[in-house]
């Protein structure tokens, strides 16, 4: 966590790589079911590296948000936050990497993105982040 101050948009710009991330996996799930041997020739396929880059703008630096944005809103523990915002961010480092492989490709297949969904680095940065978002919001 950086020692970047407070400001009162942390919790909204944290809401909002959240929601990147959420988007970006939604598209996936769709672009991973059409079957597509590449990203060339169909609207999806053009639209995935898109969301991919978006994805690996939200998970850059996710965990320095994760704590602005639990400095300013949240009650309690503040080491129980720091603990779980640690966390955050190794899942968040972690698949910024698988992120980052898939991008690498010269072309993205509908299968590569299926693979990249079920990644327990991903699954963990989605369920880290709704877990999260949900004790934020109270």
């Amino acid at each position: 966590m950086s020692g970047e101050p407070v400001t009162a948009s942390a919790a909204s710009a944290f809401a909002a790589r959240c929601d990147a991330v959420e988007e970006a996996y939604e598209f996936m799930l769709a672009y991973a079911a059409q079957g597509l041997p590449n990203e060339q020739g169909s609207t999806s396929g053009s639209q995935i590296r898109d969301f991919l880059r978006k994805c690996d703008q939200a998970l850059d630096g996710l965990g320095d948000a994760a704590g602005r944005a639990t400095r300013e809103t949240s009650a309690g523990d503040p080491s129980a936050y720091e603990a779980f915002v640690e966390v955050l961010d190794r899942d968040a480092r972690n698949a910024r990497a698988a992120v980052r492989l898939v991008l690498a490709q010269p072309s993205i297949a509908s299968q590569v993105v299926d693979n990249l969904n079920a990644s327990s680095h991903l699954r963990a940065v989605l369920t880290d982040l709704f877990l999260l978002d949900e004790i934020l919001k109270r």
